[in-house]
């Protein structure tokens, strides 16, 4: 009989809990960019670009999460299996909704621009009257 041996696919993972202020958009920017250049030899790099698009995704969710939610929010990411993940968690009940890509509008375009930059784009209700808005993005 042969025992089946478990491929572990290396992660890097980390989560940040960020104040109800206008900085913190800056300040996930500021925590995407470094979390993501660290160098780690067992993992897949992303490339200048993809790292500009998750650091812009963290910072459009951060924001949003800041404006709508009742106090600061959770930024969580992670780098593996050939995608960088970012999750950004608040309190606000509301479903954020995403609105047209129009060039024209001031604002409401942040999640459709989160939209065209993902892989995929998920909003999950926490039950607790929070939700989890999750985006990925495929690496190499």
């Amino acid at each position: 009989m042969r025992a089946h041996q478990r491929t572990v696919r290396p992660t890097a993972r980390v989560e940040y809990t960020l104040p109800r202020t206008a900085v913190s958009a800056g300040r996930a920017r500021k925590l995407t960019t470094a979390f993501l250049t660290r160098p780690r030899p067992r993992l897949a790099s992303p490339t200048a670009d993809q790292v500009d698009d998750a650091t812009l995704i963290a910072s459009e969710l951060v924001a949003n999460a800041v404006r709508h939610g009742r106090s600061g929010c959770r930024l969580r990411l992670q780098l593996g299996h050939g995608r960088v993940t970012v999750e950004v968690h608040d309190d606000s009940p509301g479903r954020p909704r995403i609105g047209a890509l129009d060039t024209e509008s001031e604002n409401g375009r942040g999640l459709a621009m989160v939209q065209q930059l993902a892989h995929s784009l998920e909003i999950v209700s926490t039950g607790l009257g929070g939700k989890t808005v999750r985006a990925v993005l495929a690496v190499r």
